[in-house]
């Protein structure tokens, strides 16, 4: 785990370096070959559950996460 939910992020930063894929893409993020998850926007971290128990990652925009 390199960030955590509700730090900063800019594109281009690791969020999460994985074996398998223990976490998924959300919103605002990619997912390399080695299952690396890293940021496409500016924005805040945040983790969140979805359908089949899988944790999602997504990067919300500065505006959206204040919310």
């Amino acid at each position: 785990m390199k960030l955590y939910g509700g730090q900063s992020a800019i594109p281009g930063n690791i969020i999460i370096r994985q074996r398998g894929t223990k976490f998924w893409p959300g919103e605002g993020v990619g997912m390399g070959k080695d299952h690396t998850i890293f940021a496409t926007e500016e924005g805040a971290v945040s983790f969140h559950k979805g359908l089949k128990g899988r944790t999602f990652v997504s990067v919300l925009p500065v505006a959206e996460a204040a919310e």
